[in-house]
């Protein structure tokens, strides 16, 4: 699993201070909001220098990014059972959707932070968005209609959205992607 920061290759070394870095703003999060979170409150917390801190991360919303990123990979592959493939597309959603449950202050920065323009942001939704579609498109099979796994796609990116405006829990929204997705796939 490559867990890079995007802005580099990272020795041993500089892959502690970023998983600090990440940790740290995990912890910031919980108490303050995205609102009340800054890249110098994060180094702060993680013991590292604001210049450290920014030459990893460009930005708050780059920061965030990256945490969703590294739990998003971390999250194993489901796993390609003898089920029909509305099942494997449900517990992929499902599975994506419960990543930030238990955290509803991340997912609302996570929510803000991917609609930003920073280029390091960029190029992390585009690694994430590649990461839900290679999942999605396994998960539908061989024989996967394009359109089918572009309005999935759609259909989480809404939710997402949706989940992020505070228009209900994380749990409620697993529930309600698999009732739409199975609804698309019938």
């Amino acid at each position: 699993m490559n867990l890079e920061s995007t802005r580099r290759r990272l020795t041993e070394r500089q892959a502690d201070t970023v998983q600090r870095l990440t940790q740290a703003a995990v912890e910031i999060l919980r108490e303050e909001g995205f609102a009340g979170l800054t890249v110098r409150m994060v180094a702060s917390r993680a013991g590292v220098a604001p210049a450290t801190a920014y030459t990893y991360f460009s930005s708050k919303e780059h920061l965030v990014a990256e945490v969703f990123w590294r739990r998003l990979a971390a999250q194993p592959d489901t796993e390609a059972v003898d089920t029909d493939r509305a099942d494997r597309v449900v517990a992929v959603l499902r599975n994506i959707a419960l990543l930030m449950a238990d955290e509803p202050e991340l997912a609302a920065a996570v929510t803000s932070a991917l609609l930003g323009q920073d280029p390091d942001v960029e190029h992390l939704r585009s690694r994430i968005g590649l990461d839900i579609r290679e999942r999605l498109s396994t998960a539908l099979g061989a024989d996967a209609d394009p359109d089918e796994l572009e309005a999935l796609e759609l259909l989480y990116a809404g939710a997402l959205v949706r989940a992020g405006m505070g228009y209900g829990t994380y749990a409620k929204l697993a529930d309600r992607l698999e009732t739409s997705a199975r609804l698309l796939l019938e």
